[in-house]
């Protein structure tokens, strides 16, 4: 037996619970931007992805709180910038309680004590425990469904790597040890590493 549920008779919150719960585990993006003020706001997004290798483009989707836009999408739509970090499990509790909803003009890394670094390319700062930081600059902004969440497409114009964390141009992920988001307010580490054989490619006739 099977359930069936027709997204049309969903109510947009009732949606993406489902939509978070099935499409697990997901990478994190925690994205530093500056506001208008320049304070550094901080938040973690899980809608999340790479788009282009060359040249490299990462995209993250925001969505609206009370009919207005997170400020994360706002300060990045305002400044065309933004860093995003790839975090490890030691830093799992304050990328959680990044996802608080501050005021807009609070930073959330003063309000955790989280420390940055000056970025070499852009304005807007990094976090300096990282293991990964990648600088972006604003390339495309795509408009999607009922709710209107917006796509928000940044080149990588400037990475950064952990000493340690690369080896002939590949990232030990292990050394990495990643977190990652499931549905509700639970995550994941990696668990076992499974490394398959490369799959044989067919000769074309």
């Amino acid at each position: 037996m099977t359930q069936q549920l027709d997204p049309k008779t969903l109510a947009a919150e009732e949606a993406y619970k489902l939509v978070i719960g099935a499409v697990v585990p997901r990478p994190i993006a925690w994205v530093s931007t500056l506001n208008a003020k320049g304070r550094v706001n901080l938040a973690p997004f899980s809608a999340f992805t790479f788009v282009s290798p060359k040249p490299p483009m990462l995209a993250i989707s925001v969505g609206r709180k009370g009919g207005a836009y997170k400020d994360t999408g706002r300060n990045i739509l305002a400044r065309e910038e933004f860093v995003i970090h790839i975090a490890d499990q030691t830093l799992l509790a304050p990328l959680h309680q990044s996802s608080v909803e501050y005021p807009a003009d609070v930073s959330e890394v003063d309000e955790l004590g989280i420390e940055t670094l000056p970025s070499a390319v852009i304005e807007t700062p990094r976090l300096a425990a990282a293991p990964i930081a990648m600088e972006c600059r604003l390339r495309q902004v795509i408009e999607f469904g009922e709710t209107r969440s917006r796509l928000i497409v940044g080149e990588v114009v400037m990475f950064h790597f952990r000493d340690g964390l690369v080896e002939n141009g590949k990232i030990d992920t292990k050394a990495l040890n990643p977190i990652c988001r499931l549905g509700g307010p639970r995550y994941a580490t990696l668990g076992e590493i499974i490394t398959m054989q490369p799959v044989a490619q067919t000769p074309k006739s």
